[in-house]
């Protein structure tokens, strides 16, 4: 027959309150006055003053002192009470790490999450945001003048490589400054019967076909006085670098989504996975609605490789000016010459800066006839006139459709 040991029978029903256990030496107890829970490790004759960790309801963790594994109640309490924070969160379900990945803080959802150590600092690798002009910097037609964006009209180009459109009716767009370290923004301005404004850029597939099969990161500032939602979408070309135009487009769509805003530029940054497909070219697009009244505001958008959102990438304006300038230049026309060896007519011969991404289209602030477009380093158009130098000369090789 089993014995029944000498002792108290505890009703399993009935709770025991105790404020320290001792476990070989160790211990554990509760602080009546925060209600945090301190654990001390053993002392020992190499340690004999072991330090206490102390967890406040809340799951700060800070350490206290102790004297031969004893901890001041008073100091458990100011420990408790001094550290209040969440821990910090890892999540590695969302997206599972992969080799070579660390651990990267992401500021857009407050975890540690999986991602590429180089793409970490923009400043370290550089030529990380797939988006040219994303600081709104250059803007080569406007010089941060108002332009007037046509309702139903075909893409209008604003600051370099930005395209904008509407509905509903005309609205105002324009490069503006501000007063801190983000020195332009885009800004629009509503107007009654406005149905929806859009704001994009086409990226190369060349800058962008690396993406395929993998995850980027969109990342924007907005804000909007009037509205409360921005809708961001993400397209690829269905034949390489042809997007086709706003009333028949060619494009296939990746991702959309909305951010919530408000008044307040704020930063915002999602996730986009970049089908396998999407080797022919990126489409990114911002737009909002019945933008009827008050102001749109856009600045300091990147997109890049990987699920982290790191600070905007920062070009020199030389570097920023030059990628613009493969797809749209502006010069001053020189060396007229009438007559002579080449024709009866005149020839105005204008250098590019940069060899476009296609043969351009060339306009003048004079008149002129018979373009000869040439993709690079010299465009040539012969002309009537002789009175052509010091004319301006727009080279385009946009990407319209």
């Amino acid at each position: 027959m089993p014995r029944r040991l000498p002792g108290t029978v505890l009703d399993p029903n009935t709770s025991i309150s105790i404020s320290s256990i001792a476990v070989d030496g160790a211990t554990i107890q509760t602080d009546a006055n925060s209600g945090a829970i301190t654990f001390i490790p053993k002392p020992t004759v190499a340690t004999p003053n072991p330090v206490g960790v102390v967890v406040s309801p809340t799951g700060g963790i800070t350490s206290v002192a102790t004297t031969g594994g004893v901890a001041n109640a008073n100091a458990i309490t100011a420990a408790a009470t001094s550290n209040t924070a969440a821990p910090v969160t890892i999540d590695i379900t969302t997206t599972a790490p992969s080799n070579g990945q660390a651990l990267i803080w992401n500021s857009a959802t407050s975890k540690f999450i999986p991602g590429d150590v180089a793409a970490s600092s923009s400043s370290s690798v550089g030529l990380v945001n797939r988006l040219i002009n994303g600081t709104m910097m250059i803007d080569q037609r406007n010089s941060g003048a108002n332009q007037t964006i046509t309702a139903a009209a075909a893409l209008a180009y604003t600051v370099d490589r930005w395209y904008a459109y509407c509905t509903g009716a005309n609205v105002t767009g324009q490069r503006v400054s501000t007063t801190n370290a983000n020195l332009y923004r885009y800004q629009f301005t509503g107007a009654s019967s406005v149905t929806a404004i859009g704001f994009g850029q086409r990226i190369e597939s060349l800058h962008s076909a690396d993406l395929a099969g993998s995850t980027a990161t969109l990342a924007v500032d907005l804000g909007n006085s009037l509205l409360t939602s921005v809708t961001w979408a993400a397209y690829y070309a269905n034949t390489a670098n042809t997007f086709g135009t706003l009333a028949s487009p060619a494009r296939t769509l990746i991702s959309s989504n909305t951010f919530t805003v408000n008044s307040t530029v704020t930063r915002y940054s999602t996730q986009i996975n970049i089908p396998s497909e999407a080797n022919t070219g990126i489409e990114i697009v911002f737009s909002v609605g019945a933008q009827t009244s008050g102001t749109w505001t856009i600045g300091n958008v990147q997109l890049e490789a990987g699920s982290v959102a790191t600070p905007i990438e920062r070009r020199f304006v030389g570097q920023e000016l030059l990628l613009c300038q493969r797809y749209y230049e502006i010069k001053t026309a020189y060396s007229v010459a009438k007559g002579g060896q080449y024709d009866a007519n005149g020839w105005i011969f204008v250098p590019q800066y940069m060899t476009k991404r296609v043969v351009p289209t060339i306009t003048c602030s004079a008149s002129f006839s018979n373009p000869t477009n040439r993709r690079t380093t010299t465009a040539a158009v012969m002309t009537s006139s002789s009175a052509l130098d010091g004319a301006t000369v727009f080279i385009d090789a946009e990407m319209k459709d």
